[in-house]
């Protein structure tokens, strides 16, 4: 079973920025990501990157997230830059082996708990 636990989520005002880490049991070659959830919306994906370190993002975070890895230290990083109030929620990261190409939360397997990020205006 891969565990996951977020950290780093807090409370920042718009354009500021925020790092989250997403420590991992197993990372080596395991599709990773960073979801989040907004009140009263449904889950969307905000990044994933690959074992190989490929990434892919969701349109609207694009120039100002950054999605990494240290597969030997198996942590996960969301460099949030130029963050905006509509962002806040909360963020999860999340794992799957195999292909790494969806955004989609259902095709995702292993998931923690969550993290809260709040950005005020």
């Amino acid at each position: 079973q891969v565990q996951l636990v977020e950290s780093g989520g807090g409370s920042v005002q718009a354009g500021g920025t925020l790092r989250l880490s997403c420590e991992v049991s197993e990372l080596t070659y395991m599709c990773m990501g960073w979801f989040r959830q907004a009140p009263g919306k449904e889950r969307e994906g905000v990044a994933i990157i690959s074992g190989s370190g490929i990434t892919n993002y969701v349109d609207s975070v694009k120039g100002r997230f950054i999605i990494s890895r240290d597969n030997a230290k198996k942590i996960m990083y969301l460099q949030m830059n130029s963050l905006k109030v509509e962002e806040s929620g909360i963020y999860t990261c999340a794992a799957k082996w195999g292909s790494c190409q969806s955004l989609r939360p259902a095709d995702f397997d292993y998931w923690g708990q969550g993290t809260q990020v709040t950005v005020s205006s």
